[in-house]
Formats: structure tokens, sequence, C-alpha cells
């Protein structure tokens, strides 16, 4: 079976081709995003949009693009209502923390995360999430969303592992810097990461460099926005 392409798009977009050939985008920072290359700006197809939060910088381009691309969006209960009352989306799963749901036969699976979540508007967007996700060949990979470490993502590890890549945070500042990020790696006992959230703007300090002398039996794989990775 083919394998899984992850795409960083900048910040903490990315999107990836499943080996039954569908396309997901994870927060879609697209426009506005400084990071996010130019041929990138317009996708040609979606099948699915997953969201972790509310905030501007993840939910991004959602709206527009599903109503473009007639795709699933997979939200927090209270986000994805407001996608549905405001904004009049039709194809929106509304898990919450512990739930999975299943779409274009990708399982997405919410799990906790320590942020906040509020639309630019400041209106509460429901609490902030990671995600677990599964795709057709049983690969899995944990989107830790806006996060800063916290013990129960032993938990993680112990209830949807083995995880075969973790994709964190790392810029510091709104997230947990490479210090945090180092111990994250050892609570969910994986050995691949992908770092995201740092240098797209001035506070993002946080480096893959430090993060892989901190956790130097982890392979990190830093990322250029528009490249790609297999798994």
């Amino acid at each position: 079976m083919p394998e899984t392409t992850l795409t960083w798009l900048g910040h903490a977009t990315f999107r990836f081709d499943t080996p039954g050939g569908k396309r997901v985008y994870i927060d879609p920072f697209l426009n506005g995003n400084p990071k996010c290359p130019e041929s990138e700006l317009e996708p040609e197809r979606i099948d699915v949009i997953a969201l972790t939060h509310g905030h501007g910088d993840h939910v991004g381009d959602t709206v527009e693009l599903a109503k473009k691309h007639a795709c699933t969006v997979i939200a927090p209960v209270e986000l994805a209502d407001w996608l549905q009352m405001k904004h009049e989306l039709q194809s929106v799963l509304d898990p919450n923390k512990g739930g999975t749901v299943e779409a274009a036969g990708v399982k997405f699976t919410l799990t906790n995360a320590h942020h906040s979540s509020s639309n630019n508007d400041l209106e509460y967007m429901g609490e902030p999430c990671g995600i677990v996700v599964e795709v057709e060949n049983g690969t899995k990979l944990y989107f830790a969303g806006d996060t800063c470490v916290f013990g129960d993502m032993q938990l993680i590890a112990r209830i949807y592992g083995p995880l075969d890549l973790a994709i964190l945070p790392i810029g510091d500042h709104y997230t947990m810097g490479p210090r945090e990020a180092a111990v994250a790696l050892e609570l969910l006992g994986t050995k691949r990461c992908v770092p995201c959230h740092y240098g797209t703007f001035p506070p993002l300090v946080g480096t893959p460099a430090e993060l892989r002398k901190l956790a130097p039996n982890v392979q990190v794989d830093e990322m250029e926005p528009g490249g790609s990775l297999t798994l």
C-alpha cells in the first residue's frame, strides 16, 4: 500500500495524503500565513479539514475552503457549532475530547491540549484539542495542536500508541518551546517528530536545532514550508 505523505505549509498548517489517496488539511491557515508558499494558497482538492481550536491562525481559510471543495470539516463541538450556525457549513463532524470520528476512511480522535480558544472577535470557541489521526494502513500521526507539555501525554501514548510521528509546537511564548517539547517526546515515547509553530512571527523563537540537542534519541525532521516527508 502507498505511504502517507505529510507536507508542512508553514506555522501549524499541514496537509497529508493518505495511502488511500485522500487529502486532509490540518488547521488551514493559508492566506495571511507569511510562511505558506504562494503555490499552496489555493488548494486543488480537499477531502477533509480538521481543526484543533478556534484561533484565527488555525481556523484560517476553513470556511472558504469547505464551501469551495464541499469537504468534511472536523472540529471540537463548540467550534463545529459556530461553523454551522454562523457560516452555514453543511458537512461538519463535532467530536469532543476522547471521541473518534471517521471521514474519508481516516479516523480522527480528539485528545487533551492545554491552551485557549477564541476567534478573532474573542468569541468562545470551546476547548483546544490535539488530534490523533489513523490512516487506512494503521499509521498514526499525533498533531498536538497549540499546547504546553502536560503529564497526561503518557495517557495519549498508552491509549493510542505507538504513534509513528508527533507534530509538536516548539515556538515558545504562545505554546511550549523546545525544552518542553523534549519532555513531551519522552512522555509520548515517539521516536520521530516534526516541529511546527515556530519562526512565523517574532515571538516564536524556538528552533528545531535546539529541540534536536535536547532530544538526541529522537529523529527531528526539520521541514521547509512546502516540503514533504513520507511515513
